[in-house]
């Protein structure tokens, strides 16, 4: 598919008219329902160039780099992994295996992780709108359709997705090839913030409403939910859900624990991130600013 390069490119008010607010919320009464935009999240909307970071900079390329950090660079994993690996064995540097956890890869260093030999790379960020169909996987036996045949040619780095959305979710999907973001973002003990517009098959009941926001137990555990709030209170099948844990289909899986039915499910926010002009199918790659504000988190 193609990038987007428009800040006012997409599907208008038709894709965003369902996207929920946030505010604490400690009652297990419904509230001022969620806003059917997001103008008040951090207006991280106009699409920028792709932003790629060198893995030696200046002052590396004269004082090398941490081995972890090298490998992270390139996305196989996150710094503390990397070292996983180093103790085991399993990297070597110009031919040698290498177990010294502070070496400083130089730029005409080779470095090899299971025999093969790898590079550091320019790390990349890129959003997805993702529409329904769209398996999150790299590659499907199945040979069904996945993410990777929408931004599998949007750069040279191998760029793997955050997280995942199941095949019927549509909306915000996040890729890199960083290694300790992707990480941090997925942790339990991080959690990216995460907010879903929900349409179920038929109204929440006030019992059940009162239930899911108390935290349902699910048979991989308690489903603890953030925020839970009806978009049109004339309208109990339509809601809005923010969660901060990542399990599989859990959104899904919080309902159906109470009888419900997910009929339509649209992620429309991921972190700080949102799908503000930007058309279902397109991708952009993440600005300045939103790079800075990553980080920090």
């Amino acid at each position: 598919m193609r990038p987007s390069n428009s800040a006012g490119r997409g599907r208008g008010k038709q894709d965003d008219k369902r996207k929920p607010t946030t505010r604490n919320s400690n009652s297990n009464r419904p509230k001022k329902k969620f806003s059917q935009n997001v103008e008040n999240e951090r207006k991280f909307y106009k699409p920028g160039l792709k932003q790629a970071e060198n893995v030696l900079s200046t002052k590396d390329s004269t004082e090398g780099v941490r081995l972890n950090k090298f490998i992270a660079a390139t996305g196989l994993c996150s710094r503390r992994e990397a070292d996983v690996h180093i103790a085991s064995g399993m990297v070597a540097v110009n031919g040698k295996v290498m177990a010294e956890m502070g070496y400083k890869v130089q730029p005409t260093d080779v470095v090899k992780y299971n025999g093969e030999t790898i590079k550091g790379e320019g790390k990349v960020y890129l959003l997805l709108n993702k529409p329904k169909g769209f398996i999150t996987t790299m590659d499907d036996p199945k040979a069904r359709k996945t993410v990777m045949d929408l931004v599998g040619n949007a750069c040279k780095e191998r760029i793997y997705p955050v997280g995942r959305l199941d095949r019927a979710t549509t909306g915000i999907l996040l890729f890199t090839n960083d290694g300790e973001i992707a990480q941090k973002l997925t942790h339990p003990s991080h959690g990216a913030r995460k907010i879903y517009a929900v349409t179920l098959d038929k109204a929440l009941t006030q019992s059940d409403y009162s239930k899911i926001l108390s935290g349902l137990q699910l048979e991989d555990g308690l489903a603890p939910v953030d925020r839970l709030e009806y978009i049109n209170d004339k309208d109990k099948k339509h809601l809005g859900i923010e969660i901060h844990i990542g399990r599989n289909r859990i959104v899904r899986r919080i309902f159906k624990e109470l009888g419900y039915e997910v009929m339509k499910l649209d992620r429309t926010l991921f972190h700080t991130f949102t799908k503000k002009n930007l058309k279902r199918g397109d991708y952009r790659f993440l600005n300045s600013e939103e790079l800075k504000y990553l980080k920090m988190k």
